[in-house]
């Protein structure tokens, strides 16, 4: 499996299991210190280049922190109705921008109360929803497919992919738009990327140049989407800088990135506890009390191994594999090494769990919803969610009142 996210960021010299000794299992933590390292450093970008950095909602969706992203972010970025209604709550004055596979026609009036820019995915729903959304002093933007794609494997994440459902490619464009759709757009979107750098930021940019770039004189703004690891480690933050200055001097254009996972990249963790282990005559394993498929699912989606305090993958002398209470077979989170052997009760801590995780989480099999805690800039901690049998039925039924938790 191969690992495509970073290793364990240490929590500076800090033991994190005499930190959290007092916090239940398994329970989410998310670190404002972190969160504020990598605001500071998306913010360098915005200043520098000019560009407009949003959060994409989908991949972090905890408003408690809102209030710190948006000092250093110019917006949030929503997948519909309620994502653009939490990001024009929680966030504060900010651009709220929004993109869907397809919008409802029940639904419209409210999102366009919230949305700021309203991005449509095909030419039809432009021209039956454009006209609504400028009258109501929206921007307007299509989704475009530039197909070409940086990526290796992953098609579930693949924009790009053969058959795929997202953007307008290029003959489609050319061929649908007509001249009343045109005096409607305001912006071009495109997503590409998952995970990358801006070497293929650059690369899927000269794709959508040359199809597109005729039509940029007539345009306001360009989306560059997200999947941009900009607080990675080794993100080549410069060549990004370069381009979008480029862009903007060239084109004139207000250049607008959405990326989540480096919003909280390495900004949290999953604490777990082993509750058995046992070997099945051919692998050690240790059944934790946290799910992957329910808890972290884009471990199964992705796949990826994620990042934990104090194992490794090769020098360790004892190899175990992790998996879930669950009865889904292949509900493993993965094989790591440890120096000394598991055994019930020990605690465990995954790292870089702010992302893809808590806006995911289900309750498959009934498994608990971990609770959801703060590590403050002081290192004091404090609980703001946390879950029971209520939220499990509350999806299920219509017995509301007659719940306990």
């Amino acid at each position: 499996m191969k690992d495509t996210r970073p290793p364990f960021r240490a929590l500076e010299d800090l033991d994190p299991f005499l930190l959290f000794q007092t916090i239940p299992t398994p329970s989410f933590i998310l670190d404002r210190r972190a969160l504020r390292t990598d605001g500071e450093i998306l913010k360098e970008v915005q200043e520098k280049s000019g560009c407009r950095i949003l959060l994409a909602q989908k991949a972090f969706s905890n408003y408690d922190l809102y209030p710190l992203l948006s000092e250093y972010l110019a917006g949030t970025e929503a997948s519909g109705l309620y994502e653009a209604r939490l990001g024009k709550e929680e966030m504060g004055e900010k651009e709220v921008h929004v993109f869907s596979g397809a919008y409802r026609e029940e639904e419209f009036a409210e999102l366009l109360s919230y949305a700021d820019h309203i991005v449509f995915n095909s030419i039809h729903q432009l021209e039956k929803f454009g006209p609504i959304a400028k009258k109501k002093g929206k921007s307007v933007g299509l989704r475009i497919n530039p197909e070409f794609s940086t990526q290796i494997g992953h098609d579930i994440y693949n924009p790009c992919a053969a058959g795929s459902r997202l953007g307008v490619t290029y003959d489609n464009f050319v061929q649908g738009m007509k001249e009343k759709d045109f005096s409607l757009l305001d912006g071009l979107h495109f997503h590409t990327l998952c995970q990358q750098n801006s070497d293929d930021l650059e690369k899927t940019f000269a794709v959508v140049e040359a199809k597109f770039g005729r039509y940029f004189s007539s345009l306001r703004w360009i989306n560059f989407g997200g999947g941009h690891h900009i607080t990675r480690e080794d993100y080549d933050r410069e060549r990004l800088i370069r381009l979008v200055k480029r862009v903007r001097k060239q084109y004139g254009l207000e250049v607008y990135l959405e990326p989540g996972e480096a919003v909280v990249l390495n900004a949290g963790y999953l604490l777990t506890k082993v509750l058995d282990t046992f070997d099945n005559g051919t692998t050690h394993i240790a059944i934790l009390d946290t799910s992957a498929a329910c808890h972290m699912p884009d471990v199964l989606e992705m796949p990826y191994r994620p990042p934990l305090y104090g194992a490794d993958f090769e020098t360790n002398s004892y190899p175990i594999r992790l998996g879930s209470q669950t009865c889904l077979s292949g509900d493993v989170i993965g094989d790591y090494r440890f120096a000394k052997p598991l055994q019930e009760g020990d605690k465990l801590l995954f790292g870089d769990m702010a992302l893809y995780t808590t806006c995911k989480t289900n309750t498959f099999n009934g498994m608990p919803l971990p609770s959801i805690y703060v590590l403050n800039e002081d290192r004091s901690i404090d609980k703001i969610a946390s879950f029971g049998y209520a939220d499990f039925k509350v999806r299920l039924g219509r017995k509301k009142e007659e719940m306990k938790k």
